[in-house]
């Protein structure tokens, strides 16, 4: 994990990561880090200005973050990646709308700011509609939700 460690620091939350990593490792996944995750995560969405056609689409992504911690607190980590790519794509397109929807969309966020770039270029990633994150290990699984988790816990 030594690469997620690395990317997690380059994000700025490294000290973070590891710290949660350590729970991982020893099975205590921190419930207070995720209550803090999923309070950020919901002031995000709540306090993101969008047209008034688009409500609704905040509430369906607020309604999103419960399942999304249950699955984590449950162990489904492959279910929790598939879900964390669809909460990010959701939430870039209320922070930048259908520009979100554009292939260049890391690009253009990477030039306002870079870091902020790398993010969303990880949250393009590990979008689960190809499937493939079933295939990864568990620790590998967790490591991919870590950093993100971290970092929108950050932000």
């Amino acid at each position: 994990m030594e690469a997620a460690e690395a990317f997690a620091d380059i994000l700025g939350v490294g000290g973070d990561y590891r710290r949660l990593w350590g729970f991982y490792k020893s099975e205590k996944v921190s419930g207070e880090f995720l209550d803090h995750f999923q309070n950020n995560l919901d002031l995000l969405i709540q306090k993101t200005w969008v047209e008034k056609a688009e409500e609704i689409r905040k509430e369906n992504l607020l309604d999103k973050v419960p399942p999304f911690i249950a699955h984590i607190e449950n162990g489904k980590y492959p279910e929790a990646l598939e879900e964390f790519g669809a909460i990010l794509d959701e939430l870039a397109y209320l922070f930048f709308g259908a520009q979100s929807q554009k292939n260049d969309f890391a690009e253009y966020v990477t030039r306002i700011d870079p870091l902020f770039g790398l993010f969303w270029w990880y949250g393009g990633q590990i979008n689960g509609e190809s499937g493939w994150v079933r295939s990864l290990d568990r620790d590998v699984l967790f490591a991919l939700l870590l950093l993100g988790i971290c970092y929108l816990t950050d932000f």
